[in-house]
């Protein structure tokens, strides 16, 4: 019984120790090295999760303009079911950080494991409900009569893997919000190359289609998930996932949803934007959507960038909120935000030079050519802007302004997209439906600027400084 007790003792001597270690990183480290190290992992993560998307678009597009239409169609059920990921692991990760910076490990735990089995049973349910009705809700996706037999088998495979699409964004924000982005990255990353390497061998070796892209996606999702769940399991995180630590506190839910709810506001209006942008392109016909899915993927990839970096920002500002450091939230925001509009910026300029070619290496079709080029040029001009409203709401969110996040999170493809794209194209036709994006996104950033200075002008100094 003693050696047990001393073993005991060791190992929570060595828990606190790496707990310290962390804290100290997070609270006391340089700024600019430690958010660089963190973004790395992150935005590898996100280039590879889009560079993905775009393979799948990639292979799809080569079985015809129809099949490339239903990408972009079962693009935005990928959202949704990231939707409800985000909004889960944002809750518990915003919670956790800031309970790790207030060194409460148990309260980190119980917001992870609640979090964790509540996204699963939701992935469930969208899954069964999604396969039940899989053709009405293919259609209200976007998806034409033409594009309907693509959608509807490309689709079933990322709906029987609906579960592990939502838990895995969980455990992915749980890892990054305790300051592990790099042991995040390899449980992604992993599924992210296996579904390249499996496309091109399902469609095309072994002859399966758009069949071949479903099965690859669904099955790299569900090896993604298990990566990502045996870390925890092994006990390589601070915060433990386990059913005896899930909440009875209905509070305890309501914060997990109103702390991501931002974060389901912004990926559910990205799916509605996706369904009513497929519904309006649809009009011109198939050409039409497939040239705004390829648009929307190309632009994805630099998007990840901003997201990877302000991801990175995320666990550094809610850890040093938690402690009362909020003189390094300030800095960290200031010190992200030039991160992104410089990495953004750049990204967006080189593709603008390159702009007439990049549509080409998807479709040779003509309109698609047309349409898209267009449409694409117009998008990398609004993607200078899109640092300021992407820095602010990871800012807000991950300090626990859920009324900040929340308003922010619905102004890129809410607010300020969803009457663009229903308006403009009574007055300009298909080039309406190629400038509502852009013009949403400077808008959104614009009116961003108020809620970010309101914000950094009301944050109170350092608890240490205000005792003195």
């Amino acid at each position: 019984m003693r050696k047990n007790s001393k073993e005991d003792s060791k190992k929570e001597g060595a828990d606190a120790g790496k707990g310290k270690s962390k804290y100290d990183m997070m609270t006391e480290g340089p700024l600019t090295p430690l958010i660089v190290k963190l973004a790395i992992p992150t935005t590898i993560t996100m280039l590879v999760g889009s560079l993905y998307n775009l393979a799948d678009t990639y292979f799809v597009s080569q079985l015809g303009t129809s099949a490339s239409g239903a990408t972009g169609i079962v693009f935005a059920l990928m959202t949704v079911l990231q939707a409800f990921g985000f909004m889960f692991g944002q809750g518990a990760g915003s919670n956790i950080s800031r309970r790790l910076g207030a060194r409460d490990a148990k309260s980190a735990s119980m917001f992870a494991s609640t979090s964790f089995f509540f996204a699963l049973s939701v992935g469930v349910v969208i899954g069964i409900l999604g396969l039940i009705f899989i053709d009405p809700f293919m259609r209200l996706l976007g998806s034409t009569e033409t594009i309907l037999p693509y959608a509807r088998i490309y689709g079933s495979f990322i709906l029987i893997a609906a579960p592990a699409f939502v838990a895995s964004y969980v455990l992915n924000n749980i890892l990054r919000f305790e300051g592990r982005a790099a042991i995040a990255m390899t449980g992604m990353l992993t599924g992210a190359i296996l579904n390249i390497g499996l496309d091109p061998l399902l469609i095309f070796v072994l002859d399966m289609g758009i069949a071949g892209a479903g099965i690859s996606t669904a099955v790299s999702q569900y090896i993604s998930f298990f990566i990502l769940l045996s870390i925890f399991l092994r006990g390589k995180t601070q915060s433990k996932i386990s059913v005896k630590s899930i909440s009875r506190n209905k509070a305890d839910y309501y914060n997990i949803l109103a702390t991501g709810f931002p974060s389901l506001l912004r990926q559910g209006l990205n799916s509605v934007s996706s369904m009513l942008l497929n519904q309006q392109a649809a009009v011109y016909g198939d050409p039409a959507v497939a040239a705004m899915s390829i648009v929307s993927r190309c632009c994805m990839m630099i998007i990840c960038v901003c997201i990877g970096i302000g991801q990175g920002f995320q666990p550094v500002s809610g850890f040093n909120y938690g402690a009362g450091k909020y003189g390094r939230v300030r800095s960290a925001y200031f010190k992200t935000l030039s991160m992104t509009l410089i990495s953004v910026g750049s990204l967006s300029l080189l593709a603008l030079l390159f702009s007439n070619g990049l549509i080409s290496h998807f479709s040779t079709d003509a309109e698609v050519l047309s349409v898209g080029t267009f449409a694409l040029r117009m998008q990398l001009i609004a993607l200078f802007f899109t640092p300021v409203s992407m820095c602010s709401n990871m800012l807000f969110q991950s300090t626990g302004n859920a009324k900040l996040a929340t308003v922010t999170a619905a102004l890129r493809s809410g607010i300020c997209f969803i009457p663009l794209i229903l308006i403009l194209p009574m007055f300009f036709a298909i080039t309406g439906v190629q400038i509502a994006q852009p013009i949403a996104d400077i808008m959104a950033s614009m009116l961003t600027v108020p809620f970010a200075v309101y914000f950094l002008h009301r944050l109170p100094k350092d608890k240490a400084n205000a005792e003195k």
